[in-house]
């Protein structure tokens, strides 16, 4: 055999052998997910590349169909214990062993990451909501001491006293701070699509939320560790009023000029909103403002508020009779920052909870949550802050 021919098989051995063993597509793209769709990187991670949410073949994925319980038992544990065995001793009325979900569904209630109603009943067709899925996801990324932690959030007593504890809804509150923190709510570019904690979520959702899950980094899961115990200092009656209010909706979308918890209605007095929820402004009016200029929300509040006429960051931090040091900050006040565009200029408000902490809503969080301010980001754009509660 002559050397040009030797040559020429050894190139089609060597091709073929990487071709081989270059991975390529499961599938075909999926048909009813065009590549415009706004969740099609998830979707082909979570239905193509990783065979977790294709049980509807490999051409449809049925994006806008809403996701129920037994399924998201199914995705979660495919994606998270694929081998995993089920426990005898867990039973549900409603889902019998021959259930073909029966083994997700056992597995998935195995691990914590679902639950059975009082009466013991899994009720497999009810819609998944935003909460749900959070929930699922957190838990079985191994974030339970996190999630114990923000349900034990609490005042410090001092030295005889014991610690106080703030009421917080457990069964949301842990699960959507912990899931903006990871980022598992898209912040679409519609704000009328955009999703609350108790929104029921169609599959273009959950695929969206179970891939940021999966791709997780460890150092991000790493830096939750803060939330294992959250102790703030002895908040006056007032900012205890303001923190327990605003606990409620941590998980609540960033809306651009938003300060209303829904739709706003006809008559509205202060522009108009498509959703449910605040921009980083509007919080601080949702939870300080008192009744003016047409904006009252107190029947939903249950407090006054303080004198807070301005609806811009920049124009609240202008309006500061004194420009408060970050040593200088106390509960209540706003906290202004800047950003990486305009160095010097505020773009940014909070409210301080205290050693560290703050209530805060931000696009590049997509929404309400409960930060650290003490270091990172928030640390080294701060400018100054406000004093608004006495």
């Amino acid at each position: 055999m002559s050397r040009a021919v030797l040559r020429v098989a050894f190139v089609l051995a060597l091709l073929g052998g990487l071709l081989a063993q270059s991975p390529g597509p499961a599938h075909a793209a999926f048909s009813d997910v065009p590549s415009s769709h706004w969740a099609k990187t998830a979707i082909d991670y979570v239905a193509s590349t990783n065979p977790w949410m294709n049980e509807y073949g490999t051409t449809l994925f049925k994006p806008e169909v809403q996701e129920s319980k037994r399924r998201f038992a199914m995705h979660i544990v495919k994606a998270f214990d694929p081998n995993g065995t089920t426990d005898p001793s867990i039973t549900f009325p409603d889902v019998p062993t021959t259930d073909p979900y029966h083994h997700y569904i056992n597995i998935a209630v195995k691990h914590g990451w679902m639950t059975v109603q009082a009466d013991g009943k899994f009720k497999p067709v009810n819609a998944m909501s935003t909460n749900m899925v959070h929930r699922g996801l957190v838990i079985a990324l191994g974030l339970q001491a996190e999630v114990d932690g923000l349900i034990a959030i609490h005042m410090d007593g001092g030295l005889v006293a014991p610690d106080t504890p703030i009421a917080v809804n457990a069964g949301r509150f842990p699960y959507m701070v912990l899931g903006m923190q990871l980022g598992l709510r898209f912040n679409h570019a519609t704000e009328a699509e955009d999703v609350l904690p108790t929104t029921v979520l169609t599959r273009d959702e959950v695929a969206y939320s179970l891939w940021k899950a999966k791709i997780v980094s460890s150092w991000t899961l790493g830096g939750l560790a803060v939330y294992r115990d959250i102790e703030l200092p002895a908040l006056s009656d007032q900012v205890l009023d303001m923190a327990e209010f605003g606990f409620n909706y941590v998980g609540y979308p960033y809306i651009w000029a938003g300060e209303w918890h829904v739709k706003s209605p006809g008559g509205y007095c202060c522009g108009t909103q498509t959703q449910g929820g605040f921009d980083c402004s509007g919080l601080m009016w949702w939870l300080l403002k008192k009744p003016a200029g047409g904006y009252d929300n107190t029947s939903i509040r249950g407090y006054t508020g303080w004198s807070l006429p301005e609806r811009s960051s920049a124009a609240m931090a202008a309006a500061a009779p004194a420009k408060l040091t970050y040593a200088q900050t106390q509960p209540g006040d706003l906290m202004f920052q800047d950003d990486n565009a305009k160095p010097g200029v505020v773009s940014h408000v909070n409210v301080y909870l205290g050693n560290g902490w703050a209530l805060d809503g931000s696009s590049g969080r997509g929404g309400v949550s409960v930060i650290k301010v003490d270091s990172g980001w928030y640390y080294d754009h701060f400018m100054w802050s406000r004093r608004l509660v006495p």
